[in-house]
């Protein structure tokens, strides 16, 4: 049975130590350079989009996609991602190869333009509720336009909503980013009660948009995934149509920075976006979102493409798991969620020793995602967060990774207990 180390003698833990150390230097002397810092797909993963580009004519929809106009996407991929996201094709505007530039570019028109009010640029000050740990581009978006970030508790079943509801009193609170399913980096999904408080709040803010980064929307490692509840289904009950802004891209799907991004969002907001994008844009890469639609043809050939990801991603999540569970399982020193679907898996690790964990590691030729990168301004208070991301080291290499990971977890904990 595995002692947990905070119930070890001194003299215990040293030895524990000095075996631990053993294995550490032997994987030093392998010059190892191993890299599992960002949630990049792996070359067997892109090899699966190579037919995207097996297309004999570009004219769909009566439409030559090679020419201008089209602003808001051509027909038949707003119709793809309408299907997809259980949304009227009126609601959907086709975007670039990223969600990243929809998200800013939104911020933006609500800094220059406001959000059907007063522009926040005008204002005294501009806050936004961060989920956390939570997407680090989220908190460069948000000190880009110096919005000050608060941070929100994650709870097992996403946000705290009593902190929410407390927080959106305050009239300065403009906002939130969230990814509500397969969160980045803990991997938890929204329940339908988190879902239906959020669709729900009043906040004091007239213009208070919730950024519903729905990255992982389709991104289940197993069969039984996660069900994220339908926000647009539930806003007008509370007629809080306008409220919610989604995100979502083809990034992890076909090729990050060639795939094909939507936003998502009420009447109203969609009219006003197309009024900024008319000063923006001709219009976005038709060619692409062509050979997108050739490609999958509807939403269902959208889920059996990434059945075929989730046959390369789940053995590389079990390797991580594996090696958590057999290393740090039981010794009262790390937690970590085992979740359905995403890119990540989130380790947290004894209080003030995460630091120390990615110092060993890069030691050791093992680059982790920054520590704290997982919290706004990149201060993770409690020392504790560590983001692994699985999907792009080749499995051979990952397993070496991970267990290299789990030593230096081991042995952080260990400095902090003796002192």
């Amino acid at each position: 049975m595995t002692k947990k180390y905070t119930e070890m003698t001194k003299d215990e833990l040293l030895d524990e130590q000095k075996a631990l150390m053993v294995r550490y230097n032997d994987y030093k002397a392998k010059n190892l350079k191993l890299d599992m810092s960002r949630g990049k797909p792996g070359a067997d993963q892109l090899d699966l989009s190579m037919g995207l580009y097996d297309v004999d004519s570009y004219t769909i929809d009566g439409l030559d996609t090679r020419n201008y106009g089209i602003l808001d996407g051509i027909p038949s991929c707003k119709k793809l991602f309408a299907e997809l996201m259980g949304i009227e094709e009126k609601n959907v505007i086709i975007g670039p190869s990223a969600s990243l530039n929809l998200m800013f570019d939104y911020i933006s028109q609500c800094y220059t333009h406001g959000a059907g009010s007063t522009p926040w640029c005008k204002l005294d000050e501009v806050k936004f509720l961060c989920p956390v740990p939570g997407y680090d581009r989220h908190f460069t978006i948000c000190e880009h336009f110096g919005i000050k970030m608060i941070n929100v508790p994650m709870l097992a079943d996403g946000p705290d909503m009593d902190f929410i509801e407390k927080a959106v009193e305050d009239e300065s609170v403009k906002g939130m980013f969230c990814v509500p399913k397969y969160s980045n980096p803990q991997g938890i999904t929204f329940s339908d009660e988190v879902v239906e408080k959020i669709a729900s709040l009043k906040p004091a803010a007239d213009d208070f948009r919730i950024i519903w980064d729905n990255a992982y929307c389709v991104h289940d490692l197993v069969d039984d995934g996660d069900e994220l509840a339908n926000i647009f289904d539930i806003l007008p009950k509370y007629n809080n149509d306008d409220m919610v802004i989604e995100v979502c891209s083809t990034a992890k799907m076909t090729f990050p920075g060639a795939g094909v991004s939507a936003i998502i969002a009420s009447d109203n907001n969609i009219a006003s976006i197309k009024k900024r994008l008319n000063a923006e844009t001709i219009s976005y890469d038709k060619m692409n979102q062509l050979r997108h639609v050739r490609f999958f043809g509807n939403a269902d050939g959208v889920k059996a493409h990434m059945k075929k990801h989730a046959q390369i991603l789940k053995p590389k999540f079990d390797i991580v798991l594996k090696h958590l569970n057999n290393e740090l399982g039981g010794k009262d020193i790390a937690s970590w969620f085992d979740p359905k679907g995403g890119y990540f898996i989130s380790l947290d690790v004894m209080n003030g020793c995460a630091k120390r964990v990615g110092e060993l590691c890069k030691e050791a030729g093992v680059t982790l995602t920054p520590v704290g990168a997982t919290f706004p301004y990149g201060i993770d208070e409690n020392d504790s967060n560590i983001r692994i991301a699985p999907s792009f080291p080749p499995v051979a290499e990952l397993d070496m990774a991970a267990e290299l990971l789990c030593i230096c977890a081991q042995l952080a904990c260990i400095e902090k207990l003796v002192g």
